[in-house]
């Protein structure tokens, strides 16, 4: 959820996932119609990709040009208060913020010296 989340979290992503929907792409074109760098585009669509949002393949074009598609993956995300507790139960204790040494988490003694600061 985490994933998907973040992926759809940006603008050009979700303008990706938009252009993809009317039809699969190669990623010159891709990039031409919503007037975005390939380096750019690249990026992205590696970002949907791991979230599971869209699929790319290599094909070949007539002239034996290799040629990257990609089109969007059948999606459904309930967001709901009960979807995010049960992703939330599944969450690694590492990535828990009230665990112990969990990131973001602060000790007392750091905590203490914070406000000694401010």
């Amino acid at each position: 959820m985490l994933r998907v989340l973040a992926a759809l979290g940006n603008p050009h992503r979700m303008r990706i996932i938009a252009a993809l929907a009317a039809r699969r792409n190669y990623v010159s074109r891709l990039a031409r119609e919503i007037g975005m760098s390939r380096p750019l585009l690249h990026m992205h669509l590696a970002r949907l990709e791991a979230a599971g949002l869209i699929v790319g393949s290599l094909e070949l074009s007539d002239d034996g040009k290799a040629m990257r598609y990609f089109e969007v993956a059948p999606f459904i995300f309930e967001l709901s208060p009960e979807s995010i507790t049960n992703a939330a139960e599944t969450l690694p204790a590492a990535d828990r913020p009230d665990e112990p040494g969990a990131p973001g988490r602060q000790s007392e003694h750091s905590e203490q010296s914070e406000r000694k600061r401010t």
